[in-house]
């Protein structure tokens, strides 16, 4: 069995992730459903405990989920992180470039060198490619990096111009990393649909989301600030799905 919650587990929110995870835990096997002792974190935590036979539960990316994961895994819900401007279990990215760089809006960096974490990440490279699209900009991509943090960093030392991160994410930089003193946020996508948790398929998806609501309610105040949790709520496999798939960001180099 497997259970990981790795998309947003930094080393100072690692603690109350293993705290939520043990409510989550005893609530399942009080329901008859059985879970793993401990959370699987490293490379494990991400495609390998997604397409896992014997996933207990789990925290993918909108993108992952619509282009590769539907029908193979059971939607179980979103964790809602209140992000300011976005519906419940909705978030959005940032695009964030240097504070010393002149432009001021969006629209200057169209052309700009754009770093990105994945290529199938929602927040890093979907949201804002199908952003740019909508408004007539151009965002060439020169580097991929990872994660967000090192995005975020590729930008601060100049080998980019402009990174999209998800709000949470960019939150979370805030807090506990020096590299976001150096940045700051020119603009915003549109909301979309969160990270959703996932199990794998066949799961009783309602004892799952059960558990979830109770410890998430259980967890101390202190607990529910650091991991900037609210709840988790239920959006359709459908707002996921009706998402855009950009192109990848071979086919836009290839066009430049």
């Amino acid at each position: 069995m497997i259970a990981s919650l790795g998309m947003y587990d930094l080393a100072p929110m690692q603690a109350a992730n293993d705290r939520l995870w043990t409510g989550i835990r005893d609530r399942l096997r009080a329901g008859g459903m059985a879970a793993p002792d401990l959370l699987t974190r490293g490379g494990n935590a991400y495609w390998t405990a997604w397409q896992a036979p014997d996933l207990v539960l789990s925290q993918t990316c909108g993108y992952p989920y619509r282009a590769m994961l539907h029908g193979r895994v059971t939607l179980v819900g979103t964790p809602d992180y209140g992000v300011e401007g976005c519906p419940p279990g909705y978030y959005r990215s940032v695009f964030v470039a240097r504070t010393a760089d002149a432009r001021e809006t969006l629209a200057e960096y169209s052309g700009s060198r754009f770093v990105y974490n994945e290529a199938l990440s929602q927040s890093g490279w979907a949201a804002p490619q199908n952003h740019a699209s909508a408004h007539g900009y151009r965002f060439t991509p020169v580097l991929r990096t990872g994660a967000h943090h090192l995005s975020a960093l590729a930008v601060a030392e100049g080998r980019a111009d402009l990174a999209a991160i998800d709000a949470v994410s960019w939150r979370l930089l805030q807090t506990h990393e020096a590299v976001a003193n150096g940045l700051r946020v020119v603009g915003q996508t549109d909301p979309t649909p969160g990270l959703p948790m996932i199990s794998r398929l066949g799961a009783n998806s309602k004892i799952l989301f059960d558990a979830i609501t109770a410890a998430i309610a259980d967890l101390s105040d202190a607990d529910r600030a650091v991991l900037h949790l609210r709840g988790i709520v239920q959006i359709p496999a459908e707002a996921y799905l009706a998402v855009p798939i950009p192109p990848a960001p071979e086919a836009i180099c290839g066009k430049m």
